[in-house]
């Protein structure tokens, strides 16, 4: 795993793992495009799936499609590509797997239904600032 200062100054400010800086930018990349209730979690000591999920809501299969594309098109431009993406027909969940992060974009029922801030609710949560 990479680690990185997230200050920017050598020898100062915490030691941040390169998954964690993807799940911050692919949430700040969701907030360009108004999604709401934007959460982080650091399940990489609960789980081999990933290290962080990426939890987001839009409140439109629209919404939930811009912000799927921008989060696609800025990473790919940062070197990030996907291993994996789904419901990009459906919209109501969609799943973007950068491997060590999972981003998931509901719309709001389906985040309600599926709940998954309870099932990890172990999980930390990273804060976005």
């Amino acid at each position: 795993m990479s680690i990185l200062k997230d200050d920017g100054r050598v020898g100062q400010g915490r030691e941040v793992a390169v998954g964690e800086l993807l799940a911050r930018r692919a949430a700040e990349l969701s907030l360009e495009k108004k999604c709401e209730e934007v959460k982080i979690l650091d399940v990489g000591g609960l789980t081999s799936v990933a290290d962080y999920f990426v939890i987001i809501t839009a409140d439109s299969e629209r919404k939930a499609k811009a912000a799927a594309e921008h989060i696609i098109a800025e990473l790919r431009g940062d070197g990030e590509r996907p291993t994996h993406v789904e419901g990009m027909d459906s919209m109501h969940w969609i799943l973007l797997d950068y491997f060590d992060v999972v981003v998931h974009i509901f719309m709001p029922e389906e985040r309600r239904f599926y709940d998954l801030e309870s099932l990890w609710s172990e999980a930390p949560i990273v804060s976005l600032t």
